[in-house]
């Protein structure tokens, strides 16, 4: 399980119905099970997303063996759902997760 961050004044992005319409947007077809938003997409199978607090939380399992081609595909489709959701691009997603790191050691 991994968790976002979501920019101050994006909350609103993980609210369960704009969750499901940009799930639905981006990656098609999605379900909720036990209060997760759950969808399969390229290599990402599953994929679930759900608010935790104020952030999203997500937890996705790949598929290995598919061709590159999806497998950039679904790559890209993923760093766009969490551009939407969480109002960072995977750069800024980068650099704040590695601050953090570096915060917590000694």
């Amino acid at each position: 399980m991994q968790e976002y961050e979501v920019r101050r004044g994006q909350t609103e992005n993980v609210a369960p119905d704009k969750l499901k319409a940009t799930m639905q947007d981006i990656f098609g077809n999605v379900e909720k099970k036990d209060g997760k938003l759950v969808t399969n997409f390229g290599a990402l199978k599953p994929l679930s997303a759900w608010a935790c607090k104020k952030n999203l939380c997500i937890d996705t399992k790949m598929d290995p063996t598919v061709p590159d081609d999806v497998a950039g595909s679904t790559i890209k489709a993923f760093n766009t759902f969490l551009e939407r959701v969480t109002g960072y691009t995977a750069k800024e997603r980068g650099k704040r997760a590695q601050k953090k790191v570096k915060e917590s050691k000694l």
